[in-house]
């Protein structure tokens, strides 16, 4: 089998799709060249083995010539134990019967002529073979050791970190040590060179011989016995030629493939935004410590039957859903109708908010006691004059305190991680990596206390909401068990009136991304709870929440599902393009 444009053309529309496909592709194009398997082999040509004789002839003469009687044996003999089978005309070499490895003349930074091109391994692009940037000496003031090269010289990152840069020196110039001059002893295709050091095979010999801790390098004595892929000269040329045909196309492929994306991630983002045009908003929170101006808002509703939104997500998004990233932008925007009522149409016989809110500041009068009225929560006007937006009939502001117990957790009398705390322990202890991975409902725990713990702690009950406000911001969950959690979480125990805190932790999923921004600048990323008591929440009537809540479980379950079926399609692309490859390498 040979590989040509039709070819790619034909079949890459089955596998483009798939996870790295062009990057897949470019590799599966550089295996092919050092198999044979690009081009067609020319019975005329010259077999590699004659090409080998005239390069050992050279070798030895060369050695000659610098003084050098013996050189160190190599491996023994290749036998069968070769990665793969080669044409007729081809055949396996040792690296040093071929190569002058690290062929560079070693020079001190002082004795480094100024005006010197001087290559250090960031200047090579990985895979591609091409130099990126280009510095003088002067530029660079070496402080180690460098390397002299010539033109043709190919230029080998032998640094693990770095493996897969290899390039054709186009003028002399100097290099760091890590990159090392292999200068053939007879002709050769230096750029085919390139193409057999950076083949999937020998990657894989390097990584598993590299030496060294933090930065494995490739010895000299194992380079040197490498194997090298030695096909007749005249058909290095072909496989040069063709490789830089194909890439070529990869490149127009990728380019082509980037700007679909694009122009489906720009549909994506006009077909959400077209869901709801005033969700939007550049304050979410409106947070009352912070000055802002009154948005632009409207009284309409704008929200959706209940059969519209799950059917056009079913007919047009799956095809739209390319990546999680969409997946996210749909549940961020399915949040952010339902907290603004215009998920659910509104009922004018449902009970309003405002009497819902009096009800909760009655109940609580009465449990605190006549003498401490006045400490109750004031209500807030039905839309204060930063608020974000002008709410739906019905609905009111309120903050966390106003609609339930808030507060933080807490582990402050002991180091939380004495032993002394939870040995023989039987009360769950959550820690802000619980909430963070609970998507919605906290099923994990840390550790667990004893009572010593438990009583430097506090116990919360399950259906609270926790509420990160150090480590991770503003992650949210809902216990699903009674369990402690440090002062790095903050609580929320809706009241009775409410069936739970789900409509609540929805909320706090739209309030994320500005929370972020009120966490200073450090390594430690945290936020005072003060921010999130005044953090204005839009309440619906209770009915409505009911429905807002039953609406947004489901959608989300419809996300949930697309996203499984886009794990499933790139499982199944990716699977088609191995096999697509392999049969094309087996052929």
């Amino acid at each position: 089998m040979t590989m040509n444009p039709d070819w790619l053309l034909k079949h890459f529309e089955q596998i483009s799709e798939a996870p790295d496909a062009v990057p897949r592709l470019r590799r599966f194009i550089l295996n092919l060249a050092v198999r044979g398997k690009l081009v067609e082999q020319n019975p005329e040509d010259e077999p590699a083995s004659e090409l080998l004789k005239r390069i050992e002839q050279e070798k030895v003469r060369s050695n000659n010539a610098a003084g050098i009687r013996k050189t160190k044996p190599l491996q023994p003999t290749i036998g069968d134990d070769v990665p793969f089978s080669l044409p007729k005309t081809w055949l396996w070499a040792r690296l040093g019967e071929v190569f002058d490895y690290d062929a560079g003349t070693k020079t001190e930074p002082k004795q480094l002529p100024k005006n010197a091109w001087l290559l250090e391994l960031e200047d090579i692009e990985k895979d591609s073979g091409k130099i990126i940037q280009r510095f003088r000496v002067d530029e660079r003031s070496p402080k180690s050791t460098k390397s002299g090269f010539h033109p043709g010289d190919v230029l080998y990152g032998k640094l693990r970190p770095y493996l897969n840069k290899a390039v054709v020196a186009d003028s002399p110039g100097f290099s760091t040590t890590e990159i090392v001059a292999l200068r053939c002893y007879g002709e050769s295709a230096p750029r085919y060179t390139c193409l057999a050091m950076r083949r999937p095979d020998f990657v894989d010999y390097v990584t598993r011989l590299g030496q060294g801790t933090k930065m494995p390098r490739l010895r000299t004595e194992d380079a040197l016995s490498g194997l090298f892929p030695l096909p007749p000269l005249a058909e290095q040329h072909r496989i040069v030629a063709k490789v830089d045909e194909l890439m070529a196309l990869a490149d127009e492929l990728e380019a082509a493939q980037a700007k679909r994306e694009r122009r489906r991630d720009r549909l994506v983002v006009a077909t959400l935004h077209g869901l709801g045009r005033d969700v939007s908003l550049k304050r979410p929170l409106g947070l009352l410590s912070v000055d802002s101006k009154r948005p632009q808002s409207s009284s309409e509703n704008g929200g959706f039957g209940e059969t519209a939104l799950p059917s056009f997500f079913l007919n047009h998004l799956p095809r739209l859903t390319t990546s999680p990233e969409h997946i996210h932008q749909l549940r961020q925007t399915i949040l952010n109708l339902a907290v603004r009522g215009k998920l659910v149409p509104q009922d004018p016989t449902d009970e309003p908010a405002s009497k819902l809110l009096a009800r909760i500041r009655d109940r609580r009068t009465l449990e605190t006691g006549k003498e401490k009225k006045t400490q109750m929560p004031q209500p807030l006007p039905l839309n204060p004059l930063n608020a974000p937006f002008i709410l739906p009939a019905g609905w009111a502001w309120a903050r966390f305190p106003d609609l339930g117990i808030f507060g933080r957790g807490k582990s402050k009398h002991r180091p939380r991680n004495d032993p002394f705390l939870f040995e023989g322990g039987t009360h769950l202890f959550v820690q802000t990596g619980d909430v963070a991975r609970s998507k919605g409902v906290i099923g994990t725990f840390t550790d667990k206390y004893n009572d010593a713990g438990l009583a430097q702690s506090a116990k919360w009950p399950k259906g609270t909401l926790c509420i990160t406000i150090a480590a991770n911001i503003a992650d949210s969950g809902i216990l699903s068990f009674d369990a402690c959690f440090p002062d790095s979480v903050v609580g929320f125990i809706p009241a009775e009136v409410f069936p739970n805190a789900r409509y609540f932790e929805y909320f706090i999923r739209t309030a994320k991304a500005e929370l972020l921004e009120y966490a200073p600048a450090t390594a430690q990323k945290n936020i005072n709870i003060g921010i999130l008591n005044e953090v204005l929440i839009p309440l619906p009537p209770l009915v409505e929440q009911h429905r807002i809540v039953g609406k947004v479980d489901k959608l989300m379950a419809l996300c949930d599902e697309l996203e499984a079926r886009l794990t499933t399609t790139a499982t199944n692309r990716r699977q088609l393009l191995k096999a697509t490859l392999s049969e094309a390498i087996a052929s």
